[in-house]
């Protein structure tokens, strides 16, 4: 069993408070993407479920969690935080195993998840309404007030990360959650409401239902007691999401996304860039929705980036996650077959470099050698579509509009980055780029739990992390006073 040091049961849900098996009493198999072996079982929740977890949270927004002040709602969080870190090593295994992640990169989503409570537990009492100056005779003010019941649905790619983002962040303004897991990766997210039991969290605050999409993640984007939707994934699902969410007029903040390019100039350090070059296409085997799957370089240094890449790619190993090689497997055969879909519509495009599976890889393994491409134009289809799979793109540019232009010419803005000394380049970059992130000679800033995130277009709308997502979490009341 993987949550061999949690009390919980893989196949239950966690509604109001108490772990059971769904009303169906239906499971699902978890799949080990390193070896295509069954890790265990999980509830199969359907529309009952999630009705029962609805009329849980709204409960509890009526009880203890609802009466709850501020700094109390803070305290809970941070003690999450120090749970997470107490088990760091067994949640890094569980979420490789799951995912088929790196172990080094599971153990940083770990502390990822970590950081997330500490500064949602630390700002939940730090969001304030402000006094507007109006007419004489009266004062006016504002407030932020809890939505109520918020519906989160978590893809498999980040689990412990984005239900830190979203469910912390839902918390820490006073929301009660119901969270949906991918059915492909969902071990942490039972593990995690688990640890927030144990720090404190009153019944029915958070509400875990395993299942699929389509009838589990259906039933909550559609259920009229669900007052906001935070869902991260693909474009197609989240379109649904939005469909049923405006049937009962909710508000949603979706992040769907991206093809995001780094733009390197001739003036750029090629020695700092490399490193983020690389790793931003490659991390979590490109399937990552900021990751950097166009990389744009101006001609006079194409060749030499061209060249130094395709030499870190010729060392990158692939294998089962538990041995921490640089790239693992895709979350599933599934996707596998998608990310050879993709790559045989650029069969076209020229190979100079491909990435290593190791020879005692799993056969039942889902894995994809990663791949550097050059010969597409901007209007190929592997630099249009997002890729979701360990594969970068090289484009070559001309000058400054050049780039702006094709890095703006696709129907995604999540994420951007350039690569140039000349400061004033630097801002005028900045601003040109259509994204929700631009990043100045890096890429990701480390993760960035304080910096809001989000995207336009094709990305999506509405803003996670930082502060924003706490605004995003809340409802703004203005009260006007008359006095005389």
């Amino acid at each position: 069993m993987p949550l061999s040091t949690f009390s919980i049961a893989t196949s239950h849900c966690l509604i109001g408070g108490r772990w059971a098996p769904c009303q169906s009493g239906e499971t699902l198999d978890l799949i080990d993407p390193s070896d295509g072996a069954t890790l265990c079982a999980i509830a199969r929740g359907g529309a009952s479920d999630i009705d029962a977890a609805v009329t849980a949270a709204s409960t509890a927004l009526s009880g203890d969690w609802g009466r709850a002040t501020a700094a109390e709602r803070g305290r809970i969080l941070a003690r999450i935080g120090v749970l997470v870190r107490d088990h760091t090593d067994e949640l890094a295994r569980i979420e490789a195993q799951d995912v088929g992640k790196p172990l080094s990169q599971a153990r940083a989503d770990v502390l990822a998840l970590a950081r997330y409570m500490e500064f949602y537990g630390g700002a939940a009492d730090k969001v304030h309404g402000e006094t507007i100056p109006y007419l004489d005779g009266y004062t006016v003010y504002t407030l932020r007030e809890p939505h109520g019941v918020t519906g989160h649905i978590v893809p498999w790619n980040y689990p412990m990360q984005i239900i830190g983002r979203s469910v912390g962040a839902a918390l820490a303004m006073g929301n009660a959650c119901v969270l949906k897991p991918a059915e492909e990766a969902c071990l942490t997210a039972l593990a995690f409401a688990e640890i927030a039991q144990q720090a404190g969290l009153p019944d029915g605050a958070l509400n875990v239902v395993p299942g699929l999409g389509a009838e589990a993640g259906a039933a909550l984007s559609a259920h009229p007691g669900v007052h906001h939707l935070s869902f991260t994934g693909s474009v197609g699902t989240g379109k649904l999401i939005q469909k049923a969410a405006a049937e009962n007029v909710v508000p949603v903040t979706l992040e769907l996304g991206g093809k995001s390019p780094q733009v390197v100039f001739a003036d750029a350090d090629i020695d700092d860039a490399l490193p983020f070059l690389v790793n931003a296409g490659i991390q979590n085997a490109g399937q990552t929705c900021s990751a950097s799957s166009r990389i744009l370089v101006q001609e006079s240094r194409f060749a030499e980036v061209r060249d130094r890449m395709a030499e870190r790619y010729g060392s990158l190993r692939v294998g089962p996650a538990l041995s921490d090689p640089d790239v693992g497997p895709l979350v599933s055969l599934r996707q596998k077959e998608i990310v050879q879909g993709f790559l045989a519509r650029g069969a076209d495009l020229d190979c100079v470099a491909e990435g290593r599976i190791d020879a005692d890889a799993p056969q039942g393994g889902a894995y994809v050698a990663p791949r550097l491409l050059v010969g597409a134009g901007p209007d190929h289809p592997l630099a249009q579509d997002e890729i979701f799979g360990p594969v970068q793109v090289l484009i070559p540019f001309t000058d400054e509009a050049d780039a702006v232009a094709i890095a703006n010419g696709t129907d995604y803005g999540l994420v951007a980055s350039c690569w140039t000394a000349d400061g004033a380049r630097q801002f005028r970059m900045a601003k040109a780029l259509r994204a929700g992130q631009v990043f100045l000679n890096n890429y990701g800033a480390g993760g960035g739990v304080e910096l809001p995130f989000g995207g336009r277009g094709l990305s999506g709308h509405g803003r996670e992390k930082g502060f924003e997502a706490l605004y995003g979490f809340s409802v703004l009341k203005t009260v006007a006073a008359r006095h005389g």
